[in-house]
């Protein structure tokens, strides 16, 4: 089954909604930004996601942070996963305390055999880390939440070997199209599910229905 990330969640409601249509993770983000959360409101969303019967796991993303922040955070907020969204290198990685997602940025100028490479030499380096990539587009100096889409074929290879998740630009509109193409094992949206630049519960039902009925015809 396919992965479902909804990520930038500022508030108790857009986490419970997605929890409630089927989410498998919620991204708050810790970094600098619109959708920053502080430690104290990323608490009041865990407790209420986990008051719930079942629950996403909840990632925190983080872009060049010091470890030891990380990993503060990730236990002060009961984090399951982290999310290193910046330019950290894979070595860095192997004193995050959780399981890792780790971006790998795509530029224009980017080309499936440095993608492929890159992704090799992190598995090697963090053999013993528990990890899967997550592929997103890079502009200018923005770390993510762009809504701009890569080039999806560059990467084809690397969806065929890794577990990869796919965000920058996904939305209700083009997640099947993505899906039916190129398979990916997970997806991870932002600003295709926000109107006005907060986060439409609506849309956030829709994208996560169109990728389990994807799913349910596989």
């Amino acid at each position: 089954m396919t992965q479902i990330k909804i990520c930038g969640l500022t508030e108790i409601d857009q986490a419970l909604a997605a929890a409630q249509y089927g989410a498998d993770q919620i991204g708050l983000v810790f970094a600098p930004g619109r959708r920053h959360v502080t430690p104290e409101k990323a608490m009041l969303i865990v407790e209420a996601l986990k008051a719930q019967k079942t629950h996403p796991a909840v990632v925190g993303v983080f872009v060049n942070s010091p470890v030891r922040e990380v990993n503060l955070i990730s236990r002060q907020c009961s984090l399951e996963i982290a999310q290193l969204s910046g330019d950290e290198p894979f070595e860095y990685c192997r004193s995050i305390e959780l399981p890792v997602i780790k971006t790998i940025h795509i530029s224009p100028s980017s080309s499936s055999q440095e993608i492929m490479a890159k992704i090799k030499e992190g598995s090697r380096i963090l053999c013993n880390h528990k990890l899967c990539y997550l592929l997103d587009s890079r502009l200018e100096e923005a770390f993510g939440g762009t809504g701009k889409q890569f080039d999806w074929q560059l990467a084809r290879r690397v969806f065929e070997s890794f577990p990869v998740v796919v965000a920058g630009g996904l939305s209700p509109a083009n997640v099947e199209i993505l899906l039916e193409k190129y398979k990916p094992w997970g997806v991870d949206v932002s600003s295709g599910v926000e109107t006005g630049g907060k986060k439409d519960i609506l849309k956030i039902r829709d994208f996560i229905q169109i990728v389990k009925n994807f799913d349910r015809r596989k």
